[in-house]
């Protein structure tokens, strides 16, 4: 294990457990960098292949889907990536089959508190259908020798903060915090609940695909029977049906088709049932 700086006094401790129940894994804690997931694509593209958790206190220039910047606050965000490699050729539904593990390792009541968005977002539940921002998944990749390495970018919000409107989440409104689940929860803390549970989750997808997790992404699936608009041309509107074996988005549309969208660049949000009629 690799552990630079860490923050309080039994981080190191802490990292030193964590490593011992991910073998195999080199966990790197830095105070600050610009984004955990861009220090580990660079090592890809320089041909180092190795399993690495990355984790950072503070984030300067962390991304979320579309480019969007993530914001993270000092003291108020879990932010770190994870380079794993993955056999499959078929990686259709990875990021709802992580959400699922984050999920489950953070969330066990019922029901369930912590919500998904599809495809890559966490929420805190609010009301059926509607939620805030908790979290959010990125998984990207540089061509290299097979197996590929996926780089798992995750961050979570552990406390509240305010918005400045040029983040992934632009409302504050919009955002939910892990705080409000279990206020003593630190970042170290969730990070040796949620990197196992990724860990295992990646070997299992890599073995059995998505379908897998499909059943667990059912149970909290926050758009399943709610109106969604996307950018999807064929499902500008309509409700969402769940999910495929294989991790499209089912949307009945206005005029009774059945759309099955895929992730690429199309976005989903809850709308209001009004456009549905």
């Amino acid at each position: 294990m690799s552990l630079r700086q860490p923050q309080v006094p039994g981080d190191a401790a802490r990292l030193e457990a964590l490593s011992r129940e991910c073998p195999g894994l080199e966990i790197e804690a830095v105070r600050t960098t610009a984004s955990t997931s861009s220090d580990l694509l660079e090592r890809l593209r320089r041909g180092d292949t190795t399993p690495r958790l990355r984790v950072a206190s503070h984030q300067t220039a962390g991304r979320g889907r579309h480019g969007r910047t993530w914001r993270a606050e000092p003291g108020a965000s879990l932010t770190f990536s994870v380079a794993l490699p993955i056999a499959r050729s078929d990686w259709s539904g990875l990021s709802l089959a992580i959400g699922s593990a984050l999920a489950d390792a953070l969330d066990a009541a019922e029901p369930p508190r912590i919500g998904l968005k599809w495809p890559n977002d966490l929420w805190i539940l609010d009301a059926p259908g509607r939620g805030r921002k908790l979290g959010g998944i990125l998984i990207e990749s540089v061509v290299t020798p097979a197996p590929r390495v996926a780089v798992i970018g995750v961050g979570l919000n552990m406390r509240a903060f305010a918005s400045d409107g040029a983040t992934d989440a632009p409302h504050e409104a919009d955002l939910a915090c892990l705080a409000e689940l279990d206020p003593s929860l630190d970042a170290m803390s969730a990070l040796a609940r949620v990197a196992p549970a990724m860990v295992r989750a990646v070997e299992r997808f890599d073995a059995e695909g998505f379908a897998a997790f499909h059943a667990a992404y059912a149970r909290r699936d926050g758009l399943a029977g709610h109106a969604v608009r996307t950018t999807h041309p064929q499902a500008e509107a309509g409700i969402a049906l769940g999910v495929t074996r294989a991790g499209a988005l089912v949307v009945r549309t206005v005029d009774g088709a059945r759309v099955e969208v895929t992730s690429g660049d199309v976005s989903v949000r809850p709308a209001s049932t009004a456009l549905l009629r």
